[in-house]
């Protein structure tokens, strides 16, 4: 799922197939309450650049941490 990510509409469809497969094969997730999802995120981003280098895939450079930033906030309140 996450390779075929490249638009808006990409990411709308990636992120509604994460939320079914939460709701499919919620025991195949380590983090099954937001608290700790959000935990595994932030942990995840921290060291996320090792990642990328195990995987011998090039390290993001021009993330727009700030849209990130509006979506999860803006998702808190949003119906």
């Amino acid at each position: 799922m996450v390779e075929n990510v490249r638009l808006k509409e990409d990411f709308i469809n990636f992120i509604q197939e994460l939320s079914n497969d939460f709701k499919k094969n919620i025991n195949s997730w380590e983090n099954r309450s937001v608290d700790s999802y959000l935990e595994a995120v932030a942990d995840w981003v921290e060291g996320m650049d090792n990642y990328y280098i195990n995987m011998n895939k090039p390290v993001p450079q021009n993330i727009n941490w700030k849209v990130l930033a509006d979506i999860f906030m803006a998702a808190k309140m949003y119906e």
